[in-house]
């Protein structure tokens, strides 16, 4: 068959050009050459390892290799919501101080939730604490006791000044909803190295969830195997048992169904979903046994309760969280990967979390009585039993606070540019401080840190990289920390 020019493509008739013809082999030939001299000298970039994570769906929560050897097994996180004032707490500014009462030199005049009143001092004393030295609030007095345990980054930035949305950021790296959560992520690249509890437990304040609910522990696009089961000492794992129905009949309809799945699964080998399904029913099983037994708190002796403010009987949201920090430590202890502790509860005026917008000395006098000896206690319980070697303990909240009061109110507007949180225990240099924001603590000037670099120390510290830990969702290699992150190697041990 003949073929005229005029039936070829455009590409193909310039490939009849002498001279483009000419010109484009030699370019390729240059390139063929330049290539086998890059590799000669070892200079090509080496292809890395596959992206994403092996998952048997038969044993989704089967202990799996890091990218490198961890220093923490296990992690809690104590999610403060509604934004704690770093100003209050953590973030020494005398300045503010000299300036109470006066307007901020060349400050915002209409911040979050409107106009921007004068400069307030802090509304607690600091003094030095410990060996370093470092100021930190009367607010927070059993916390503060440990400040050379502590590493602290006081210039965070965030992504959002709105509490939904920047609960996304802190939780997921992203502040649209759907998508994974940390503890998601690192349950699973990690999975679990208890079989009888879940990988990932997110235990909720008290009062109520976060502004942003279950986004704060949900998998996103990942499996449905990885998001995080919510328990507490006040709200057990709902619907473990049937009314009515007696063990014996309940282990008897258990072991008939197992027989009927391992068929079932035999003649539908290739059926990754159904075997997802199996493994999670068979760990809702295990579970029966296991979860009543590890939150039944009556086994604790009396002086481990004292320790913890749970038996303080004149404060029942403290004595309830205090109750939720012990059962962060029996989870630790019995190989639960990810603990999500949280303080705080939902929008409210500030009545119910740390938005302390109108009254924040009053409001923060009750919310700091619930959090402090509770959550430090559970530094030092994990301490004296050996598990905070292997326990990373990370401190956050989702943006920090103004240095001025908003106009005609006692108390601080939402601010994102400049905020505190802190990380203790495996992997950690205690005692050091990075960061420093400006002499009012309104903005990070050195050392500027958005929240992705926090998210990725804390991966490293369970020996991932996080520009490694991917999965492809719409055709895009998705990761926590997006195209950005950092590690924070200032305070890495």
């Amino acid at each position: 068959m003949i073929f005229s020019a005029e039936s070829l493509s455009g590409p193909g008739r310039r490939l009849l050009d002498r001279r483009q013809f000419l010109t484009q082999a030699s370019s390729a030939l240059g390139s063929v050459a330049l290539t086998h001299l890059l590799g000669s000298d070892d200079l090509l970039a080496r292809p890395g390892p596959p992206a994403g994570v092996i998952i048997d769906p038969a044993r989704p929560y089967a202990p799996r290799g890091s990218h490198f050897p961890p220093k923490a097994k296990n992690v809690v996180v104590i999610f403060c919501a509604g934004a704690v004032s770093q100003l209050e707490t953590w973030d020494y500014k005398p300045d503010l101080i000299k300036w109470d009462g006066k307007p901020m030199p060349g400050g915002p005049a209409v911040t979050f939730q409107g106009p921007a009143g004068n400069l307030a001092r802090p509304q607690y004393a600091f003094q030095p604490r410990g060996q370093s030295g470092k100021w930190v609030s009367d607010l927070i007095p059993h916390l503060a006791a440990l400040t050379d345990e502590l590493a602290f980054v006081h210039s965070l930035t965030s992504q959002s000044n709105t509490h939904g949305p920047a609960e996304n950021f802190l939780s997921t790296g992203f502040v649209l909803d759907g998508f994974p959560s940390l503890g998601s992520w690192a349950t699973y690249a990690l999975g679990s190295e208890s079989q009888e509890l879940p990988a990932y437990v997110a235990i909720p304040d008290p009062r109520g969830v976060p502004q942003n609910g279950s986004n704060n522990w949900g998998p996103g696009f990942l499996p449905a195997a990885f998001q995080g089961t919510t328990l507490s000492s006040k709200d057990p794992v709902r619907h473990l048992s049937a009314p009515g129905v007696t063990p014996a009949a309940d282990q008897a309809a258990r072991s008939l169904l197992q027989q009927m799945n391992a068929r079932h699964l035999s003649l539908n080998p290739g059926d990754g979903r159904l075997a997802a399904r199996i493994a999670s029913y068979e760990l809702a099983a295990r579970m029966q046994l296991s979860v009543p037994e590890i939150s039944d708190l009556t086994t604790e002796p009396a002086h481990v309760l004292k320790l913890y403010g749970a038996d303080d009987a004149t404060h029942p949201h403290k004595a309830a969280f205090a109750r939720n920090c012990i059962l962060a430590r029996r989870l630790i202890e019995r190989g639960v990967r990810f603990v999500q502790l949280f303080n705080g509860a939902y929008a409210s005026g500030g009545a119910l979390n740390w938005d302390g917008h109108s009254a924040l000395k009053e409001q923060y006098d009750g919310h700091a009585s619930i959090l402090d000896q509770p959550a430090a206690a559970l530094i030092r319980d994990l301490r004296q039993r050996g598990l905070l070697e292997e326990t990373l303990v990370v401190w956050c909240t989702e943006f920090g606070r103004m240095p001025f009061f908003q106009q005609g109110a006692q108390g601080r507007d939402h601010n994102p540019d400049g905020f505190t949180c802190w990380m203790t225990g495996a992997g950690i240099k205690p005692g050091v401080s990075h960061g420093l924001t400006d002499e009012f603590g309104r903005k990070a000037v050195k050392d500027a840190r958005p929240l992705y670099d926090f998210n990725a120390t804390i991966l490293h510290l369970l020996g991932l990289d996080h520009e490694q830990l991917t999965f492809e969702h719409n055709g895009v290699q998705r990761r926590l920390t997006n195209v950005e992150g950092e590690l924070i190697h200032q305070i890495l041990a």
